[in-house]
C-alpha cells in the first residue's frame, strides 16, 4: 500500500474572546433620563493627557468593580467649542472602553442623558466583580 501522509493535528479550541457589550436597559436608561438613576461613582477626565485619562480610566473602573458599584459616569468633555470635531477624550473613550483588556470590566455604555453631561459624557455599566 502507498505511504499515507501523517494525519494534521486538530486545531487548537478557539480561546473565548471578550464578552460582549450589552445595551444599557430602556427602564434604567428612562430613569437616568428622569434624574432617579442611581449613579454610584463619577470620573471627570477634564484636562487630563490621553495617557493620563486612560490610566485615570483604567483604575477607576477596576476599583468601581472591586467596590460592587454598577453604574458609574465618565465625563470626557465635549472638545474645543470653536471646533467642529469631537474633543480627543470623547473619541478615545469608547475604543477605550470596547478595548478586551477593559470587557471583563464593562458590561456596556451609552451616551448621558443631558443634565449629566450629554454628549461630553457616558453612562459605564460594570459586570460584578468575581
Amino acid at each position: 500500500p502507498p505511504p499515507t501522509a501523517p494525519a494534521k493535528p486538530a486545531p487548537p479550541a478557539p480561546r473565548p474572546g471578550p464578552p460582549p457589550l450589552a445595551p444599557i436597559e430602556r427602564k434604567l436608561k428612562r430613569d437616568l433620563a428622569r434624574g432617579r438613576g442611581g449613579i454610584d461613582a463619577r470620573l471627570d477626565l477634564h484636562g487630563l493627557t490621553q495617557a493620563e485619562a486612560h490610566e485615570a480610566l483604567r483604575g477607576f473602573l477596576v476599583g468601581a468593580q472591586a467596590r460592587g458599584e454598577r453604574l458609574v459616569i465618565v465625563v470626557t468633555g465635549k472638545g474645543k467649542a470653536f471646533s467642529d470635531e469631537p474633543g480627543v477624550l470623547r473619541r478615545l473613550t469608547p475604543m477605550w472602553l470596547r478595548a478586551p483588556e477593559l470587557r471583563a470590566i464593562v458590561l456596556g455604555f451609552e451616551e448621558a442623558a443631558r443634565h449629566h453631561g450629554g454628549a461630553g459624557a457616558l453612562y459605564v455599566r460594570l459586570r460584578r466583580g468575581r
